[in-house]
């Protein structure tokens, strides 16, 4: 027999072991050829993309139950369990979000061991708490996704969704019965905007297509209303859409979302899409009891700009045009002129991050790209301060712009438990919070873990910053199990947090963190964004490749013990890093991952995706979306490591089809004996406000991680 010949031989057994010890639900191939541009591609799982068809229903339960049938069977998944809950319950009760009105404080809390927030009031900052909503009592499996209190107090406009699904009904509760009014205003997105008017008499939001996630205009064509309470909802009137303001010139895939001046003088209406950049227009608020509102531009896309905050007549605004690291200026609100505007914070070597408002300051961040300093400027003299707190990843949220100048500070690390301040722009006083604050029992994790902080050369020379965090008594001799994360898109920013009770209990099994800050992130800047964008995505998977790399060659861990991860367009990253280097991962978990970029613009939320990975009307985006898209460098008969992909069956965000493709492309053509594992979250979308479904599924797969990269308390019993 010829060396090729056995070559073969042993390539096809090895393809016979795997399959035999899995015996994966079967998953028929049913080639499907495109011709994109000239490069011709062919889909074997085209047919798994109609969520719809009872077969693909039977082929995802299927796939499911089989995945858990091999999860229960590892003996430590449950010891992780229940130490998220135990790390939980050391952090007390969480805050979530607060707000102030007057004297009056409403929150959202998950109380110690909780699974699901509720709503929470006190009447000044020492008062009793009550108990105002709890989802859980009107409603099996529903979850608070956003909450408004009205002006006179006397109603709470709450969001509410079910299994994760983001969309939600929108319900307004009476404060003094504590029993929601008939109104229900439905479908609204979970992250979308609504508001009282001032008199609290009438609500703006914006109203989605149909709730359905697996059609077509799931997220098109959506419309902001005006609904005056009491009425039906049928009769509310339009203020924006696609439909009634030809002469906006919106795209079916924008949305429009409507929002008041905190003096209530304007009405601002933003253009949603996943562009950092904003495209807004203004009115007099006067003007919304009008049948048609006269919209006048405001910001342009090309004025690059990320964030406002309007005071009277100014508007403040964060841009990075001609400013890479960012910088804010100032112009006057009924004539804006941004390429002229008195610039009050220039640009400097640190990234100027996230700006916000109180009644009367703006507060802004600047970023090493690890710690963040806070400042404020005053909007009268536009003279700006630094905000005396420790350093760290500091972060803020504002408890009312339109009353007072309140602001709760946060100063966090990846193994510190966040220390709360609370400050005042005006009286400049720093105090260390009393109120709001989790009460938890947190050990000195200082004494037990190492962070730090390097960087890595990347393939083309550029250094990548590298986050590590790992017990202390750890020998550097490659035998370490190592959990590297990345993302690397829309410019988001991984900074310091402390880390979540699933990473906490991942890192007391004697593995290192590593969080690696690749390009299409904003760490460094617009300009690390657009170095992981579109044609330059490639940089995303290849910097997280290079930090793979130095992490075995330094000996934190061997690709005998690499674990990585990537999630939602991190599918992108984790994807293409297993299909391009197989050889370097023992195992890759894919959470709600974009692993079919090709396909993506075909499904409800794909044309969303547009501004950061381009079109498959375009040529040239064409070209590189083909690069991005993992399913199709899957090769028959490559060995590659052990993969779980999680998906939720009600993610409106990427289709569960994705990852499910993925899922069967490399079960029939890994020839590794490795398990490949689609789990099926029926509780969950994209992810769940639910944090016993969210520990359940950060269970299960790092029990499947530390299964297959050896640690004895995972061993499945032969």
């Amino acid at each position: 027999m010829n060396l090729k010949k056995l070559l073969a031989l042993l390539l096809l057994t090895a393809g016979q072991i795997s399959q035999a010890q899995y015996k994966y639900p079967a998953t028929p191939e049913r080639p499907v050829t495109d011709d994109y541009f000239g490069t011709k591609i062919t889909d074997s799982y085209r047919w798994l993309e109609d969520m719809k068809s009872a077969e693909v229903q039977k082929w995802f339960k299927e796939q499911g139950d089989f995945s858990n049938s091999v999860i229960k069977q590892i003996p430590g998944r449950d010891l992780l369990f229940n130490r998220m809950k135990e790390i939980q319950g050391l952090g007390g009760d969480e805050y979530l979000v607060i707000k102030q009105h007057g004297n009056n404080y409403y929150y959202t809390k998950n109380k110690k061991q909780e699974n699901i927030e509720k709503l929470y009031f006190k009447a000044g900052l020492n008062g009793t708490e009550t108990l105002i909503f709890d989802p859980a009592a009107f409603k099996k499996d529903a979850t608070i996704t956003n909450f408004r209190v009205s002006p006179d107090q006397k109603m709470i406009a709450i969001a509410l969704s079910e299994n994760g699904a983001e969309v939600s009904d929108l319900k307004i509760l009476d404060v003094k019965s504590k029993t929601f009014l008939t109104d229900n205003l439905t479908p609204v997105w979970s992250e979308f905007n609504f508001d009282f008017t001032p008199d609290s008499k009438a609500i703006t939001y914006t109203k989605m297509s149909n709730r359905d996630h697996n059609s077509d205009d799931f997220l098109k064509n959506m419309k902001s209303l005006v609904h005056i309470i009491g009425t039906n909802p049928e009769t509310d009137k339009i203020i924006a859409s696609k439909a009634t303001n030809p002469d906006l010139n919106l795209l079916s895939e924008q949305f429009p979302d409507i929002a008041f001046t905190d003096d209530y003088k304007f009405i601002i209406l933003e253009i949603g899409s996943t562009k950092s950049e904003i495209l807004s227009f203004y009115a007099p608020f006067s003007e919304l009891s009008k049948d048609k509102i006269n919209w006048k531009p405001l910001v342009k896309y090309d004025d690059e700009i990320t964030a406002t905050a309007i005071f009277g007549d100014k508007i403040f605004f964060l841009t990075h045009k001609n400013a890479p690291n960012y910088k804010i200026g100032v112009t006057d609100i009924n004539n804006p002129d941004f390429n002229n505007a008195a610039i009050v914070v220039p640009e400097t070597n640190k990234v100027l991050r996230r700006m916000q408002k109180s009644k009367n300051f703006v507060y802004y961040s600047l970023s090493d790209g690890i710690n963040q300093d806070k400042y404020k400027i005053n909007t009268k003299t536009l003279e700006s301060k630094y905000i005396p707190i420790p350093k760290g990843s500091n972060g803020s949220i504002v408890l009312n712009p339109r009353e007072n100048d309140n602001i709760i500070l946060f100063n966090n690390g990846w193994i510190t438990p966040s220390t709360n301040y609370d400050y005042n722009g005006a009286t400049e006083k720093v105090k260390k919070g009393e109120q709001f604050i989790s009460s938890g029992n947190h050990p000195d994790y200082s004494k037990q873990f190492t962070v730090k902080e390097i960087e890595v050369a990347s393939h083309d020379g550029v250094m990548i910053p590298l986050s590590l965090i790992y017990p202390k008594n750890l020998k550097l001799d490659g035998s370490n199990a190592c959990y590297i994360t990345g993302y690397g898109a829309y410019g988001s920013s991984r900074l310091p947090f402390f880390l979540d009770p699933s990473l906490m209990a991942l890192l007391e099994q004697n593995t290192v963190i590593a969080v690696a800050h690749v390009r299409g992130g904003g760490e460094k800047g617009n300009e690390w964004h657009k170095g992981g964008k579109k044609a330059t995505k490639p940089n995303t998977w290849k910097d997280f490749i290079a930090c793979s790399e130095y992490l075995i060659k330094e000996k934190y861990t061997s690709s005998e013990k690499l674990i990585g991860n990537g999630a939602s367009m991190g599918g992108v990253l984790i994807g293409r890093a297993i299909t391009e280097r197989p050889d370097l991962y023992k195992v890759a978990l894919i959470e709600v991952g974009c692993t079919n970029a090709i396909r993506m613009e075909t499904t409800p939320n794909g044309p969303n995706q547009i501004p950061e990975i381009g079109s498959l009307k375009n040529e040239e985006d064409t070209k590189h979306i083909l690069e991005m898209d993992a399913q199709s460098k899957v090769k028959k008969g490559e060995k590659y490591p052990a993969v779980l992909i999680r998906t939720g069956i009600n993610d409106p965000r990427v289709s569960p089809s994705e990852p499910g493709k993925f899922a069967a492309i490399l079960q029939n053509y890994n020839a590794s004996d490795k398990p490949i594992l689609l789990h099926v979250n029926y509780q969950n979308g994209h992810f769940s406000n639910d944090l016993d479904v969210t520990f359940g599924d950060n269970a299960d797969m790092f029990a499947f991680a530390l299964w297959q990269v050896g640690n004895s308390k995972f061993q499945i019993k032969k």
